[in-house]
C-alpha cells in the first residue's frame, strides 16, 4: 500500500528534445562518447521536467530507446534487424511498424539494456540533487508485448506468438533480476498487448505468463503492470474495454496495476474498486492522445471520481500511457497539471 496518498507517477517514456530527434537520425556522425553524452543530456532534460512538475515517481523518460520497446530488439541474438513493414504509406497505423524475422534461437547475452538505463537515471538524479526525494522507476516490456514485433519460425521451434513469448520470458526475467540486483526499487512490466488482445485470447494464460515472468523478483521490488490500448501515433488497437480481463487479472502478482482511463472518458471506472482490493491501482488520469491541456481543477475532479471507488492510499495518479507521442511542451504542462490537481485534493483529505 502507498505510504503517500494520491501518489503521482508516470508510465515510462517522455518526448525526446528536438535536438535528440535530429541527432538520432544521424548517429553515424557521432562517436561513442558523443552518443553517451547525448543520452545523459537527454535524460537530464526528462528528469528536470518531471522534478519541476513535482512527481513522486520518475523515470529516465526512455531517452535512449527507439519507441518504448523497439530498441530491445537490438540486444537480441537470433533475429534479423532488417524489419519488414507490410504497409509503409498512407494514414499511420500499427501495420506500418516493422517486424523482425527470427533466424536463430533467441538469446540476450548482453542483457536487454535496462540496467544501463537505470544506472544512468541514478547518476543524473544524484547530480540534480533528487536522490532520496523521489522514487526511480525502470520499465521494461513484458515478453508477450515484446513478441509482437517478431515473425514466427516453425523450423526453429517458434510456430506462433506464444512460442516466441515463452522464449523471451526467461530473457525478460533475467533483466528484472539484474535491475533488482542494481538496486531498483520499482519496476514497471509493460504489457499493453494483453489488454489490446484480451478479447480474443484466454486471459488466464496471460495471468500465468505474467506471474512466471516476475516470480523471482516478487517481494524484492515494487512490481507494477501497465495496461493500455496502444499509443503508436496516438492510435489505439483492439476493443477498448478492460472488463474482459477481469476477474482473471486480479490474480496477477503485482503491487500496482495501471489502467488507461482518461482517453476512454473514464468508462468502466467502477472496475478499479476490484483492483484496489488486491493491490494499488494506478489510474490514467491525463489523456496523452489529446492536446487539450488539463487544468489542475480538471485533474482534481477526476481524482475525486476515482476516490468514490478507491481509498487515497491505494490510488496512484498517472498519464494514460507513456508521453513519447506527445509534444514536449504539452507533456510538460500535462504533468504539471497532474501534480497540481493531486495537491488540491490532498489538501481536502
Amino acid at each position: 500500500m502507498n505510504q503517500c496518498p494520491l501518489r503521482t507517477s508516470v508510465i515510462g517514456s517522455y518526448p525526446f528534445p528536438a535536438w535528440l530527434e535530429h541527432a538520432s537520425q544521424h548517429l553515424d556522425r557521432f562517436g561513442s562518447e558523443d552518443r553517451s553524452e547525448l543520452q545523459s543530456d537527454a535524460v537530464t532534460c526528462a528528469v528536470k521536467d518531471q522534478l519541476a512538475a513535482g512527481l513522486d515517481v520518475i523515470t529516465d523518460g526512455e531517452q535512449s530507446r527507439l519507441d518504448f520497446n523497439l530498441s530491445f530488439y537490438g540486444y537480441l541474438q537470433g533475429i534479423d534487424l532488417e524489419s519488414a513493414s507490410p504497409r509503409r504509406w498512407g494514414p499511420p497505423a500499427h501495420d506500418q511498424r516493422g517486424r523482425h524475422a527470427v533466424v536463430a534461437p533467441l538469446q540476450a547475452p548482453r542483457g536487454l539494456g535496462a540496467v544501463e538505463e537505470y544506472r544512468r537515471l541514478e547518476t543524473v538524479s544524484r547530480e540534480l540533487g533528487a536522490a532520496g526525494r523521489v522514487t526511480l522507476k525502470a520499465s521494461i516490456p513484458g515478453p508477450y508485448t515484446l513478441s509482437g514485433r517478431l515473425l514466427p519460425n516453425a523450423d526453429l521451434g517458434y510456430p506462433d506468438r506464444w512460442a516466441l513469448t515463452e522464449a523471451l520470458l526467461p530473457l525478460v526475467r533475467q533483466e528484472l533480476e539484474a535491475l533488482v540486483a542494481a538496486g531498483c526499487r520499482e519496476i514497471s512490466v509493460d504489457e499493453p498487448s494483453m489488454s489490446c488482445y484480451g478479447y480474443r485470447e484466454e486471459v488466464r494464460r496471460f495471468v500465468d505468463l505474467f506471474n512466471r515472468t516476475v516470480e523471482t523478483v516478487t517481494g524484492k521490488t515494487r512490481v507494477c503492470m501497465h495496461l493500455c490500448f496502444g499509443n503508436y501515433k496516438a492510435r489505439a488497437i483492439g476493443p477498448r474495454q478492460i472488463a474482459p480481463l477481469f476477474p482473471a487479472f486480479l490474480d496477477m502478482h503485482c503491487d500496482e496495476m495501471h489502467v488507461e482511463m482518461a482517453s476512454r472518458e473514464f468508462s468502466e471506472l467502477e472496475l478499479i474498486a476490484q483492483v484496489a482490493r488486491h493491490r494499488d491501482v494506478a489510474v490514467g488520469i491525463v489523456d496523452v492522445k489529446s492536446y487539450y491541456i488539463e487544468t489542475p481543477e480538471d485533474i482534481a475532479a477526476r481524482v475525486r471520481r476515482c476516490l468514490e471507488y478507491v481509498p487515497a492510499d491505494r490510488l496512484v495518479l498517472a498519464p494514460d500511457c507513456g508521453l513519447s507521442q506527445t509534444a514536449r511542451w504539452a507533456a510538460r504542462r500535462k504533468l504539471q497539471a497532474l501534480c497540481a490537481g493531486a495537491a488540491l485534493v490532498r489538501k481536502t483529505l
